[in-house]
């Protein structure tokens, strides 16, 4: 963690970055030994890129290429793949005004589903404060870093909890139903993506109805298995909905009626959403 920190400190050094903090796997103790490490860099317009393309030349000995903001796309944002002294280190940015913002918006309820490339079910805005939640900070001179992390550790909110659990609710059997359209002619492709967006959905409600951050979809079926609010076999069901498909009508069906079972089992150990 020494050179970690090392990094950090001269990361916010560069003109726009406020503060640097240790994500994924790695600060949450849940990495292999080839797992990268991603640093967050929470950083204000204007982003002092070339400042930050010197310093990733200076750590790697060579030539890097470091996005401007936006360069990933509207919700990775940008940042660097950097290999230094044999470990993968990312730099990922994050607007700090933006998770402000979705901290403020998931505190009253509401929240956004983002296409993004690398996230089949999409960017669920509330990770921005999850990652904060989950991550490690490293380098915080201000303190606003830190500040807004303990507050967002506190308490899960409650009108998210309320709002991703009514969704699924409402969605879920919506999407089974149009599932079944697709069964009669085979559409195997079809019938996929809706148990696809299924189960995604069950895995939203299951985490936030136990006040748990989902960050992606990556390891997200099995971490919702461990929660006290799914069924005891929900991760082996929910991968087996998709190991043998198939793409007659026959099987399709099959498929979907394993689905239908499984969400109503999910959503019968949900609470009623308020009236």
């Amino acid at each position: 963690m020494d050179h970690l920190t090392k990094i950090a400190n001269r990361l916010v050094g560069i003109s726009g970055v406020v503060g640097v903090c240790l994500g994924g796997s790695r600060a949450r103790g849940a990495h292999r030994p080839d797992s990268d490490f991603d640093l967050g860099l929470y950083y204000r317009p204007p982003l002092d890129t070339a400042a930050l393309r010197l310093l990733a030349s200076e750590l790697t000995g060579g030539t890097v290429e470091v996005t401007e903001p936006g360069g990933w796309g509207p919700w990775v944002d940008g940042g660097a793949w950097l290999t230094v002294e044999g470990a993968h280190v990312d730099w990922i940015y994050r607007d700090l005004d933006r998770v402000h913002r979705i901290w403020q918006q998931c505190k009253a309820g509401h929240f956004e589903v983002g296409t993004q490339a690398g996230h089949p079910l999409g960017v669920y805005s509330h990770a921005y404060v999850g990652e904060l939640v989950l991550g490690r900070i490293l380098a915080d001179p201000s303190g606003e870093l830190t500040a807004l992390q303990a507050r967002s550790r506190a308490s899960y909110p409650q009108r998210l909890r309320e709002s991703l659990v009514a969704n699924a609710r409402w969605e879920v059997p919506f999407t089974l139903s149009i599932a079944r359209k697709g069964v009669a002619r085979g559409d195997a492709f079809y019938v996929a993506g809706c148990l696809f967006r299924v189960v995604g959905l069950l895995v939203q409600a299951v985490h936030a109805q136990a006040g748990c951050w989902v960050l992606n979809e990556k390891g997200a079926v099995e971490a919702a298995g461990q929660l006290p609010t799914a069924p005891a076999d929900f991760s082996t069901r929910a991968h087996a909905l998709f190991g043998a498909l198939g793409s007659t009508p026959d099987k399709l069906t099959a498929a979907v009626d394993d689905a239908d079972r499984l969400a109503a089992e999910v959503l019968g150990n949900l609470p009623p959403s308020p009236s």
